[in-house]
C-alpha cells in the first residue's frame, strides 16, 4: 500500500478543458479518489502549452473542442515533443469521425463525456497509477 502511496504523491495529471463546470467536476471526482495526485489546469491549448514543459504531466485529459488551437492540435504538438505522455481526449460529440481523428492526432485514449462516470474514471487513471 505504501508503494502504491508514493507513486501517486508523484503522479501527476494535467486537465485542459475550457468548460468550468466539467473541468471542476473532473478535478473533484480525481481529488475525492486520488488525494495525493497532483491535478493542473488549462482552459485552452496555448495555456496548456506554456505550462507544459515544466509541469511534465504523466497524464492529460484533452477536450476536443477548445478556443483557439482546437485539442487534436494541441495533442499532436505534445505528442510530437512527449511521446510517451498518454492523452486522453474527451468530447461531448461521440462520433466515428472524431474517434478517428483523436488517433490519427495522436490520442491514446477516446472517451466522450457524458459515458465519463465517476467509477470509470476512476478505473482509467487507476490502471496508469499503478
Amino acid at each position: 500500500m505504501g508503494e502504491l502511496t508514493d507513486t501517486m504523491r508523484r503522479f501527476k495529471i494535467f486537465i485542459v478543458e475550457d468548460s468550468s463546470p466539467f473541468r471542476e467536476m473532473l478535478k473533484e471526482v480525481l481529488h475525492d479518489r486520488f488525494p495525493s495526485v497532483e491535478i493542473y489546469e488549462a482552459i485552452d491549448g496555448e495555456e496548456a502549452l506554456k505550462q507544459f514543459e515544466t509541469l511534465n504531466p504523466d497524464l492529460v485529459f484533452m477536450d476536443i473542442r477548445l478556443p483557439g488551437e482546437n485539442g487534436l492540435q494541441v495533442t499532436r504538438r505534445i505528442k510530437s515533443l512527449y511521446p510517451k505522455i498518454t492523452v486522453i481526449v474527451l468530447t461531448s460529440y461521440d462520433c466515428e469521425e472524431y474517434r478517428e481523428a483523436a488517433i490519427r492526432f495522436g490520442g491514446d485514449y477516446y472517451i466522450p463525456k457524458d459515458s465519463l462516470s465517476s467509477v470509470h474514471l476512476e478505473k482509467v487513471v487507476k490502471s496508469f497509477i499503478e
